[in-house]
């Protein structure tokens, strides 16, 4: 017998089980999206390989290591997203998005990168994205933090901390670049594999190196906070004076950098010590030039990107099920007559109650099947339609989840009962 094909390292199967507790995140997010005026913008999984060459950094990890990369019948290089931020702005100048226009716009989906799979680290991943143009000031900003800040109530998450730091603009990291590949020569001999290969073409990335033994050496480097020019300095000093207005706490990290070359001014991550190295559930920051540095005219930029698979962990290892969409009813039909019956009277309670989740038994079974069936749903009630009640046009409604007495109702008083019992329920 041949083996049976598995899916590929780092893909993962989100199943039936789990798919609820997906379902109802994302949607808390777009609602919350949709409350501070964001729109839904989507692009595509593949682009073309230049976009992400000219926007993440030729010499950046993603690029060099990560993209998955293949030619097409035309020989045209494409790639599969890695981030969907280059992808957004793209669309926006080549649809004329931004245009003497401020934008609010979001997405959602997988993207990918051939990276070591780990627990929160995976080749497809999904992410829900916010991005906001044409506004320059921290105002922008601040919101896009407290959105976050507000999420993370609305989800009961408390142990996620918030992290800033100021990249300034180009022209001072271009002066900073130059101390730090100075500083870090004078400590060749410290430095890994990585961090030599980096030295010249991105030494910003040392910053952000996770190996311990390089702890010391990055400690003492010059801090790029100590060389902003005064209008980033005053920009960063109004993001935290509005942050701090609002009551949300931060920490100003120095060695915050962010993994793509696109980044300016305001950098941030949302941080939890629950999923070990890959704490980092929620990063993002400003990217004034990217705009013009993809062919249009100069935007302001500021966006963030959630990781929905560490937010699912978060959540799952926390115990946070309440976030599933159990039915609150299921129906169990026993007969022929019942199983007909049971259609037309599930469509009807639908149709008088907006929302409701109503399952209907399909597939047969026993009336001892079914009941288990109801329980391992997670529904509130068991809904019994019989022949007997066929005939006398009455249910039987059985509690699952609190002591009370299976009760006979008339079939046309069942949308009403429900209504009021579900009320009470929410």
């Amino acid at each position: 017998m041949a083996k049976h094909l598995q899916a590929i390292r780092g893909m993962n199967d989100i199943l039936p089980m789990e798919t609820p507790l997906w379902q109802r995140i994302e949607a808390i997010i777009r609602e919350l999206l949709t409350a501070y005026g964001y729109h839904e913008i989507r692009i595509p999984i593949v682009e073309k390989t230049e976009l992400f060459c000219r926007s993440i950094g030729e010499v950046t990890d993603i690029v060099e290591k990560e993209m998955y990369t293949f030619s097409d019948r035309n020989g045209d290089s494409l790639s599969l997203r890695p981030e969907a931020t280059a992808g957004c702005v793209r669309a926006c100048i080549e649809h004329g998005l931004l245009h003497n226009q401020v934008q609010r716009l979001w997405y959602g989906g997988p993207m990918f990168r051939h990276e070591r799979p780990q627990k929160g680290r995976y080749r497809q991943f999904h992410q829900i994205g916010a991005e906001a143009y044409g506004m320059s000031g921290p105002d922008v900003d601040a919101e896009l933090i407290c959105m976050m800040a507000r999420l993370w109530k609305y989800l009961g998450i408390e142990d996620i901390a918030l992290q800033i730091n100021s990249l300034g603009s180009s022209t001072i990291r271009a002066v900073y670049r130059e101390h730090l590949v100075a500083y870090f020569s004078d400590h060749w001999e410290a430095l890994d594999e990585d961090s030599r290969r980096r030295l010249y073409s991105n030494p910003l990335r040392i910053l952000d190196s996770k190996n311990p033994a390089m702890r010391e050496v990055v400690a003492g480097a010059p801090l790029l906070l100590e060389y902003l020019d005064e209008e980033s300095r005053a920009h960063f000093d109004g993001l935290k004076a509005l942050l701090e207005a609002v009551d949300v706490p931060y920490e100003i990290n120095p060695r915050l950098v962010r993994g793509l070359d696109y980044y300016s001014k305001t950098v941030f991550e949302w941080l939890t010590d629950r999923l070990g190295a890959q704490g980092t559930v929620c990063a993002g920051g400003r990217y004034d030039g990217l705009v013009e540095q993809l062919g249009g005219r100069a935007v302001p930029a500021v966006g963030f990107a959630i990781g929905l698979e560490r937010l699912v962990a978060m959540l799952s290892e926390s115990g946070s099920g309440g976030l599933e969409r159990a039915p609150y009813a299921y129906l169990v039909t026993v007969g022929e007559a019942a199983e007909r019956r049971g259609l037309v009277l599930a469509e009807a309670l639908r149709d008088r109650l907006s929302g409701l989740r109503l399952q209907l038994n399909c597939g047969g079974g026993s009336f001892k099947t079914q009941l288990k069936r109801a329980d391992r749903s997670g529904a509130q009630f068991a809904l019994i339609l019989g022949e007997d009640e066929v005939t006398t046009g009455r249910v039987a409604v059985k509690p699952l989840r609190q002591a009370g007495e299976q009760m006979d109702l008339p079939q046309d008083r069942l949308a009403e009962f429900l209504g009021k019992a579900l009320t009470s329920h929410t």
